[in-house]
């Protein structure tokens, strides 16, 4: 059985309960364990803070609209107030196939209207890309679209389908927290599985410079 991703953070942090008599605080009172707790979501939002920095401009703006948002409709002016304080706009993303936009309405495009090979530049679209593979095709599909790329996109991408499921996690989407729950739980076979595929590749090719006398 699999881990449920919500409890990763946390389990090292509450076993120390378990392990020492008493748990305080700084002024030596018992620590309670929502007390305990609302430490380590905090340690997780000062975490993810650090982690934007390394996100695209276009992916930082996403993620905004989808805490408060989703992917239902919004209206075109307060996206667009969202997009200049990140430094982007609403009519570069919707032609970079992010965002519907039309007649007032913006709203995020589902994973399921994404175009079928993303702008590998926008780590949001990357990531989306990556948690439908799984839905649809599990790891196998996954790891086809992670094989052929040899930079850091795919890491920066399960980084941030880590920082979606939290967030789904605490608004109460269930769907969208399993979905995203299910790729980073599952990214090392599908790491170990790319890295299957790249070598079957790479056999092929050599044995196709063989037959021809390369």
């Amino acid at each position: 059985m699999k881990l449920h991703l919500a409890q990763s953070p946390i389990d090292p942090g509450i076993s120390v309960y378990s392990r020492f008599s008493k748990v305080l605080e700084a002024d030596g009172t018992p620590m309670s364990l929502p007390s305990a707790l609302q430490i380590i979501n905090q340690e997780l939002d000062l975490y993810f803070t650090e982690q934007d920095g390394e996100l695209d401009r276009d992916s930082r703006f996403c993620v905004d609209l989808y805490t408060q948002y989703a992917f239902n409709d919004m209206k075109f002016g307060e996206a667009d107030v969202l997009a200049r304080a990140k430094n982007t706009s609403v009519e570069k993303l919707a032609s970079r196939g992010v965002l519907y936009a039309q007649k007032g309405i913006v709203r995020l495009l589902t994973r399921e209207e994404i175009p079928e090979k993303p702008d590998r530049d926008i780590i949001w679209l990357l990531t989306q890309q990556l948690t439908h593979a799984m839905e649809k095709g599990g790891i196998v599909s996954a790891a086809n679209i992670v094989s052929d790329m040899l930079t850091s996109e795919p890491e920066h991408a399960k980084a941030l389908a880590y920082r979606l499921f939290t967030i789904a996690e605490r608004k109460g989407w269930a769907q969208e927290a399993y979905a995203y729950n299910s790729l980073v739980i599952s990214w090392p076979e599908v790491q170990a599985k790319a890295a299957d595929l790249r070598a079957g590749r790479q056999d092929v090719e050599q044995l196709t410079f063989a037959d021809v006398g390369i």
